[in-house]
């Protein structure tokens, strides 16, 4: 027996997800999700072999890893729907030892974007790159950056029920001293829009990809999220301790940490080498 999906579930279960105080990224990635299944079936009839369809559809689409993200948001809806049998199995991903170093910020393009930031005179990107990227922080955790954090050295991070403290490096809260000044900021997050809000992952993603064509550096390698990246195998390499780094991460698991620290399939290539084990 099939169902019928109707737009207006789409903005009941948005509303629902609000509810639960599931960050703004997650309810738009849900909602996103939601939406591309819905064009999928048209007629807004949905049983198990459609969703399997959808399923089939979607692998010859994206990577296996959207692939899953994206089944785990609709089988997150069936649930809520109380649609059990129509609930899909996620893909079957081999875990690699390595990572893909196509897309890894080195440490001297990073620099070459903050000059290109500098240069053009986008102060505010300069600062917020330089905070993402010195304490390892989520884009979410940005509006924790405040004056009074800047002054204590410290900020507290009040996310998804979790508190966790991040420490601000000396040499940042410096810097962050002299953005205050230049902005006259004096309480409150340092990182806003004219308008008055904090500045989104968008905002930043999209200020970022501007330098690129300036700093010389690739725009695959360019977005956000590869700050806190850079921050995380930095600090592992002069550190060596993946317990501590999922301390400073946020991370409740090391799981997750070691996919930051895994060498790259080039390096690993290095190292099988080496083994000495080809005559």
């Amino acid at each position: 027996m099939g169902h019928e999906l109707e737009p207006d579930m789409i903005q009941h279960w948005r509303e629902r997800l609000a509810e639960e105080e599931k960050s703004r990224a997650t309810i738009q990635k849900y909602t996103h999700d939601l939406k591309v299944f819905y064009e999928y079936v048209e007629d807004g009839e949905v049983d198990k072999e459609r969703v399997i369809g959808y399923k089939q559809y979607l692998e010859h689409r994206y990577e296996a890893s959207s692939v899953n993200s994206m089944l785990v948001a609709l089988n997150r809806f069936l649930k809520e729907m109380g649609w059990y049998e129509c609930v899909v199995k996620l893909l079957k991903i081999q875990k690699k030892s390595f990572r893909d170093s196509g897309r890894d910020l080195s440490r001297k393009e990073y620099q070459k974007l903050l000059m290109a930031a500098k240069e053009g005179k986008k102060v505010r990107l300069y600062y917020l790159m330089q905070a993402l990227c010195a304490t390892g922080i989520r884009v979410s955790e940005l509006p924790f950056i405040t004056a009074e954090a800047v002054w204590r050295g410290s900020a507290r991070v009040t996310l998804k029920g979790k508190v966790r403290t991040v420490l601000l490096p000396t040499r940042l809260q410096k810097i962050l001293k002299e953005y205050m000044k230049i902005c006259g900021i004096q309480k409150g997050s340092l990182f806003l829009t004219k308008s008055g809000r904090t500045v989104n992952r968008s905002d930043i993603w999209r200020e970022m990809k501007a330098l690129c064509e300036k700093a010389g550096v690739d725009r695959q390698k360019v977005f956000p999220h590869n700050l806190r990246h850079l921050f995380a195998c930095t600090f592992y390499k002069k550190e060596k301790n993946l317990a501590t780094l999922a301390d400073v991460l946020g991370h409740s698991s090391v799981d997750t940490t070691r996919i930051y620290t895994m060498v790259s399939g080039e390096e690993q290539a290095r190292l099988l080498s080496k083994l000495g084990l080809v005559l």
